[in-house]
């Protein structure tokens, strides 16, 4: 009987996690490269005046902005995002006593990323022609993935913490801040150092957006990840998947 159960259910779930997933997240990464596309050809011409916010916050360098920006640019080095990760990952299984909130976050930080590693592939945007204070590949300034990046995580971290703290505004109005503030921190670090053009990091926080809102509503509350029962009543209605932190 088990076996049998599922069998019904796991095509559904696979059904259902491509139209809320895997769809969404193509059709990101579509428009990301059309985005890409348009800012490096078409309207090249068009934004060529935000090199001159490169030239001037280059030409406005201190000793104490570019230590300043080094940490923020540091909160987002990929080595810091994949241990912060694997860590709160980790941490919320312990705490929450389920997966469900780790995958979300590791969904959401991983799915920006291959988004951002495509659109490196085929875009090949060139960073500002300033002196950088970051070593990185030359053609991939859009997007900026340090950006993105910090969005999916800290986001996604505050996501989940404003979803379990009930009855305290203060705190929500404390983890949004923090969740929302690193990452313009990352993104004006970024932006400083000469690493990305203002259309570069501007993308990479839509980008972030969007992937934490995907990966919040397919998989905060997915199907495979409820009770047996309530798993298969949600799937036989076609109902879609509510958020949710119950178990």
């Amino acid at each position: 009987m088990k076996a049998e159960s599922d069998e019904r259910r796991w095509p559904a779930v696979a059904a259902w996690a491509a139209r809320l997933l895997l769809l969404p997240l193509v059709v990101l990464s579509a428009v990301t490269l059309g985005v890409g596309w348009l800012i490096t050809r078409p309207l090249h011409a068009a934004i060529a005046g935000e090199m001159d916010v490169s030239r001037d916050l280059a030409e406005d360098r201190t000793p104490l902005f570019n230590t300043i920006t080094h940490i923020g640019s540091t909160l987002a080095d990929t080595p810091v995002i994949v241990a912060l990760t694997a860590v709160t990952a980790i941490v919320f299984r312990l705490v929450f006593h389920r997966w469900r909130e780790s995958i979300f976050l590791v969904v959401a930080v991983w799915s920006q990323n291959l988004v951002f590693l495509l659109a490196t592939v085929f875009v090949e945007r060139q960073r500002p022609e300033v002196r950088h204070l970051d070593p990185a590949p030359p053609t991939s300034s859009f997007p900026s993935g340090h950006t993105s990046a910090a969005v999916g995580f800290y986001c996604g971290v505050a996501l989940v913490l404003v979803l379990h703290t009930h009855r305290h505004t203060i705190l929500k109005v404390l983890w949004w801040a923090l969740g929302l503030g690193v990452p313009l921190f990352v993104a004006a670090s970024r932006l400083y150092r000469g690493m990305h053009h203002l259309t570069d990091v501007s993308w990479g926080l839509v980008l972030g957006l969007v992937c934490v809102a995907v990966a919040g509503h397919a998989l905060l509350g997915v199907p495979a990840l409820m009770s047996r029962s309530a798993r298969e009543a949600r799937l036989s209605s076609g109902t879609p998947p509510r958020w949710s932190t119950s178990p």
